[in-house]
């Protein structure tokens, strides 16, 4: 096909499914038969080199941000906020020679174990110490950064709005502050951006099949469309899905939302291949090797986490049965290990059922999700003033969770955009990330009684800061398209582009003390404390 450029593809739309073959001419020069319009075989950006180029340059950044001074803040030398949970749980899972929490008296067994391996990973090499307990959050952050690049870069089919996107999340200050805690939020979202990539691919991946049965000419075969082969991709995205879940709980929601976007890229994809009848196709050819991988792989994965446990003989709740479980009843048949595993889940759905404002729990930095979108509530992870002095008084050392202004204040436009152009425009794009976002967010509308923090919304902002960049890209490929005519709205749309560009690093770089517990002085803290609900 040729070189082709960033403004090449920015100027023929987003990809092949808002932009079809303009006619047989055009389909013999992409070396497909005359014929009915099909999508246009774009899979990724195609200046590879530079890709990886750039790749490399953002997982430098991403790197040094992630671990400059990664040793602090502590309480003095200890965990701070729900470190204190984690971290010993990680220890003990390290210490304790089965790879499982055996001692409950180490603190709410309310977990997965997969964030406390990771936890524990990092504490076997570098010590139990802040190092120990927050390189491998850090390793996950510059992951996530890294992947946000590769899936932006693929979905837009630039590597200019993949840089955008890479940016964005190193400097999203959400991804920042959990990439460097003892946390379980930052694994989760890692494998549930893992996931999302994986769809992505797989998805590029599907149309390039159908592409090459287009071209061979067999798409009327069948009536279903053609059997595409062992998906990969789907099968990795079903693992990353599992490895969530085994995080944290709230992981399912991905695996429904994810789901329900695999099906309708694959009804897409057999419509896009005038397949005669392509629902029908999708449920005769796509459905079971679809509902094995992405809901069956999950539950597996789930489960095989719990190996160490079900091979421990002091693992918490392992043998339940003829303790707390009677060891009669209808259920008698089924195998003493499984019944005590059932009780140990019964139990973390008990807790948090419990965890609710009306019995009793409030703590004085909890927020509702409707406060989600906009940090409009952020967190206060640690505090700590003096000895030193800073501008004549002591110095404050804070550090927050709070959401960029510059990024979070415009997730509202940006989910309104998303919304048009995925119902009105059928873009594809937005599709998939609106779905994700939602994935991570609706789902807690559904208990709002129960106790809430502004970090549940960490699995948010990959997909906020993916949205941001395709809306940057949309903005570019608009001025492009019309460069012709009019240069001065291409001049204008670049213009606001790189302010808004800047305006992120900028944010980032005032946000910096507060994000890392710098000392700054009293007056400078309450400069960064914009609104009345930061304090």
């Amino acid at each position: 096909m040729g070189r082709v450029t960033n403004a090449a593809i920015l100027d023929r739309g987003p990809d092949e499914e808002s932009g079809l073959s303009a006619d047989r001419g055009r389909a013999e020069d992409l070396g497909t038969r005359p014929g009915p319009e099909i999508p246009t075989p774009l899979f990724g950006a195609p200046d590879r080199r530079r890709g990886l180029l750039v790749g490399l340059v953002i997982a430098v950044v991403a790197t040094a941000t992630r671990l400059w001074g990664l040793a602090h803040p502590t309480d003095q030398g200890t965990p701070v906020f729900d470190e204190k949970h984690y971290v010993p749980q990680g220890w003990q899972v390290l210490t304790g020679g089965n790879w499982i929490e055996d001692n409950p008296a180490y603190g709410l067994v309310v977990h997965p174990p997969v964030g406390k391996w990771l936890l524990a990973a990092g504490e076997s090499i570098f010590g139990y110490g802040p190092v120990g307990w927050r390189i491998a959050p850090a390793i996950a952050g510059v992951a996530i950064v890294v992947m946000i690049y590769c899936v932006v870069r693929r979905m837009s089919r630039s590597t200019l709005v993949g840089a955008i996107a890479g940016l964005f999340a190193i400097c999203d200050s959400v991804l920042f502050v959990q990439s460097r805690m003892g946390m379980l939020d930052i694994f989760q979202a890692v494998f549930v951006v893992a996931a999302f990539a994986a769809l992505i691919a797989d998805r590029d991946q599907v149309r390039a099949r159908m592409h090459r049965v287009w071209v061979e000419g067999r798409m009327g075969d069948s009536d279903y469309g053609p059997r595409l082969g062992f998906r990969w991709y789907r099968f990795t995205a079903g693992v990353m899905l599992g490895l969530a879940c085994g995080t944290k709980w709230s992981g399912i929601y991905f695996v429904i939302f994810f789901a329900v976007l695999a099906i309708g890229f694959d009804v897409a994809a057999r419509t896009a291949y005038h397949v005669r009848r392509p629902w029908l196709g999708v449920l005769r050819r796509d459905l079971i090797p679809s509902g094995l991988s992405l809901a069956a792989m999950p539950v597996l994965i789930y489960l095989a986490t719990f190996i160490p446990w079900f091979n421990s003989e002091t693992a918490v709740y392992r043998y339940e049965v003829g303790n707390q479980i009677g060891s009669g009843g209808p259920f008698a048949w089924v195998p003493g290990a499984w019944r005590s595993l059932w009780f140990y889940e019964a139990g973390i759905l008990q807790f948090h059922a419990g965890l609710t404002n009306s019995a009793g729990n409030h703590h004085p930095w909890e927020s509702k999700p409707w406060t989600w979108p906009m940090s409009l509530r952020p967190m206060l992870y640690a505090i700590e003033n003096g000895p030193d002095q800073c501008g004549g008084g002591e110095c404050v050392r804070a550090q927050m969770l709070i959401g960029s202004p510059a990024i979070w204040w415009f997730a509202l436009p940006m989910l309104a955009w998303g919304l048009w152009r995925f119902l009105v425009r059928r873009d594809w794009r937005y599709a998939a990330v609106v779905t994700a976002y939602a994935a991570g967010y609706l789902p807690w509308f559904a208990d709002l009684d129960r106790q809430m923090y502004f970090f549940y919304a960490t699995v948010m902002a990959p997909f906020l800061v993916m949205g941001l960049a395709l809306c940057t890209g949309d903005l570019l490929r608009a001025a492009t398209s019309t460069a012709r005519a009019r240069p001065e709205r291409r001049t204008l749309a670049i213009l606001v582009v790189a302010i808004y560009v800047g305006l992120v690093v900028a944010n980032f770089i005032w946000l910096w003390p507060i994000l890392t517990a710098g000392a700054i002085s009293p007056a400078q803290w309450h400069q960064q404390i914009w609104l009345p609900s930061w304090g």
